[in-house]
């Protein structure tokens, strides 16, 4: 675990883990509602309130759990009426004779303040607050795998339910109803839960629809135009994500969405190629849009609209859906033991939209894909 630098002394947490991923990678316990987390000299170190006391010590990683109710009566016995969470880090503080904190950079405001106010010396540092959680050990690698495997499983059922689909008027029907994107989002979601894992904003966007990259997809799922499936979830035990997206058709797609589809492919396949320790995010990014450009798909605005490749080539992935690194237009240098995404689109309204992800592990000299799974544009 990462110790804060000598000149700041101790590092400060007071967030719900269930929400902060830092919090939650230093402490390795999970709670919905705020707690108190100090590195002091090198030990880590919860105060707790009564309620959570037993299953921090059983569950947490940290060296030692304080009582959070002990140290309250102690801030009244030295003055204080009401004590908050702040009079109780001061206490803590004040033992250990510290006086410089390092922050993480959404810590609140008004904590903040208060410590000032006490005559602290603040040091705010942005994510990633723990450099080392960008690369990600065997262990790690493996909670990212087996959630991609549920990924892979929902999306598995889904697409066999848009195969086995009919089509009518333009639409697809099932067990002789329309087949919605929020059908189809109930089933993938369904089989993720069933596997320990939980999605949110699933996207399976159909048409006109999956030209907007981040509309999650709403309505009659339409036959013969691409439909996007983006799906992203969370292990409910891990509580490491996946991320998968893949474009289909049912029906008879058009020779310039399968031209569409095949470019996105080849140029993704080729952005894996040159993924390994030391390359650059930025680069890797421009070719694919030079890529682009040069088969004759432009991006920019039209009608009002965005259309082209205007979205990032990949994200981390880890404890947080989107972190370290970024394969995009400010990029990063890749490192042996990231965990990135490659997920290159186009997006034309009329003829329709192509996005292609896959997850893969960056190596010394090359990358591991963490994804098993086609890539096919037509089903059935």
């Amino acid at each position: 675990m990462s110790r804060s630098p000598q000149s700041h002394k101790a590092t400060v947490f007071i967030a719900a883990s269930e929400q902060d991923s830092n919090l939650y990678y230093a402490t390795k316990f999970i709670a919905p509602d705020p707690f108190i987390y100090l590195e002091i000299k090198g030990e880590r170190i919860l105060v707790m309130n009564d309620l959570e006391m037993d299953r921090a010590k059983s569950q947490s990683s940290v060296d030692r759990v304080l009582s959070y109710s002990e140290i309250e009566r102690r801030a009244r016995d030295q003055g204080v009426a009401s004590p908050g969470s702040i009079d109780i880090v001061h206490v803590v503080l004040r033992e250990a004779k510290i006086k410089h904190l390092l922050l993480p950079a959404n810590f609140p405001f008004s904590h903040a303040s208060r410590l000032q106010e006490l005559g602290y010396h603040l040091h705010a540092k942005p994510d990633p607050f723990y450099e080392q959680r960008v690369i990600k050990t065997s262990e790690e690698v493996r909670h990212i795998e087996a959630a991609q495997r549920a990924t892979e499983q929902s999306v598995a059922a889904a697409h066999e339910v848009v195969r086995r689909s009919d089509i009518k008027d333009g639409h697809l029907w099932f067990d002789g109803g329309v087949l919605t994107s929020e059908r189809i989002k109930k089933l993938i979601n369904v089989k993720l839960m069933e596997a320990d894992c939980v999605a949110q904003h699933t996207i399976v966007a159909g048409g006109e629809q999956a030209c907007d990259p981040h509309n999650e997809g709403s309505g009659p799922l339409p036959a013969h135009r691409s439909i996007i499936f983006d799906v992203f979830p969370r292990s409910a035990t891990t509580r490491y994500f996946a991320d998968m997206s893949r474009t289909v058709v049912r029906g008879t797609p058009s020779p310039e969405l399968v031209k569409l589809f095949h470019i996105v492919k080849d140029a993704q396949e080729e952005a894996i190629e040159k993924i390994k320790d030391g390359a650059d995010g930025m680069k890797i990014h421009r070719g694919i849009c030079d890529r682009f450009e040069k088969a004759g798909y432009k991006t920019g605005l039209v009608n009002g609209r965005m259309q082209g490749y205007f979205h990032g080539t990949g994200h981390g992935v880890g404890l947080d859906i989107h972190e370290a690194p970024r394969i995009s237009r400010t990029g990063s240098l890749l490192q042996e033991g990231h965990v990135v995404t490659v997920e290159p689109g186009l997006y034309y309204p009329g003829l329709g939209a192509v996005r292609i992800e896959d997850m893969v592990l960056v190596t010394a000299d090359g990358c591991r894909n963490l994804t098993d799974f086609p890539k096919v544009l037509e089903l059935g």
